[in-house]
């Protein structure tokens, strides 16, 4: 059976580091499982690898839309298999890399994703409520309509909150009910890494102090110039937001990075609700030097047996 070596955890752990180190020794390479490296201009802020990572390694699905193009988790699922099947026919081992829980678990379970086509009017419904009775309200409803879906669905998404809403109501099903499961003709092994939870916020802020270092103001002003709306799906991701209240002199610029850093604090707890530190299907490895090594080890193990 094929073989395929996914790398998950929370944002800032290293996950890029590792991805690199490990195809690098396996003769592998990376397909990017991050829903926002996708886009197109959007790479500081979503730390995306660097031309310098990327030109050691070969990367797939990173810059392949604009930021203003529909990009679903059904299309993300089929250019996965598609860039998986391909490293394997060239005989090589895929490494699925990212920490965007709902489009690694599509790929590694094989979700039936629900073929609902939007329904403009049910959307417009909804985000005029949210507009008048806030997110929250929105969100209660998912968590009465369909409690697992909304454990999985961060409260602050509320495209994502709508879209559920949206597929239980045009279906008059639990959305968490309507994608079975096919699981994909290859075995895995599923590395996570993680830290404690100090640890991973001074990881988390250090990040944040080099992406304004980089260049994330000019990044978003940039984005902007082109035509891009901050009310954009793509921009959905914590600092690029919260970017217009700073722009439009509401919010100064240290406050403006705490803010990024408290949001992503909070987003990197939400992960674990993805990948949990109990999942017998994740190895996990506390970040660092040996990390690399234990997880190269595991890694070759599986990839000698059967």
């Amino acid at each position: 059976m094929n073989k395929l070596v996914a790398i998950v955890g929370p944002t800032a752990i290293g996950k890029t580091e590792l991805a690199i180190k490990l195809a690098q020794s396996l003769n592998a390479e990376i397909v990017n499982a991050d829903s926002r490296q996708v886009y197109r201009y959007m790479d500081i802020g979503t730390a995306k690898p660097t031309a310098e990572e990327q030109s050691l390694v070969p990367h797939h699905l990173i810059d392949i839309v604009d930021p203003d193009q529909d990009f679903s988790l059904a299309l993300f699922q089929d250019l996965a298999y598609q860039a998986i099947r391909d490293i394997h026919q060239r005989g090589k081992l895929p490494l699925l890399v990212g920490g965007s829980g709902l489009y690694v678990w599509a790929v590694l379970e094989g979700w039936s994703i629900p073929k609902v086509s939007p329904n403009p009017r049910i959307r417009r419904e909804l985000q005029d409520r949210a507009e008048s009775e806030g997110g929250e309200a929105l969100y209660r409803e998912l968590s009465t309509l369909d409690p697992e879906a909304a454990v999985k669905i961060d409260p602050k998404n509320l495209r994502r909150v709508i879209r559920a809403l949206e597929v239980c109501r045009s279906t008059g099903k639990p959305f968490s009910e309507l994608g079975k499961k096919n699981p994909p003709d290859f075995d895995n092994l599923i590395i996570g890494l993680t830290t404690e939870r100090s640890r991973l916020y001074q990881r988390i802020d250090s990040r944040v102090d080099r992406m304004i270092e980089q260049g994330f103001v000019g990044e978003v002003k940039s984005l902007l110039d082109r035509g891009y709306s901050l009310e954009l799906p793509s921009m959905s991701s914590v600092g690029y937001r919260q970017m217009g209240k700073f722009l439009s002199g509401e919010m100064s610029l240290p406050d403006y990075i705490q803010r990024i850093k408290f949001e992503t604090h909070r987003f990197a707890r939400h992960q674990y609700a993805w990948f949990r530190l109990k999942d017998e299907r994740i190895r996990w490895f506390d970040t660092g030097e040996k990390a690399a090594d234990d997880a190269l080890r595991l890694a070759e193990r599986m990839l000698k047996s059967g």
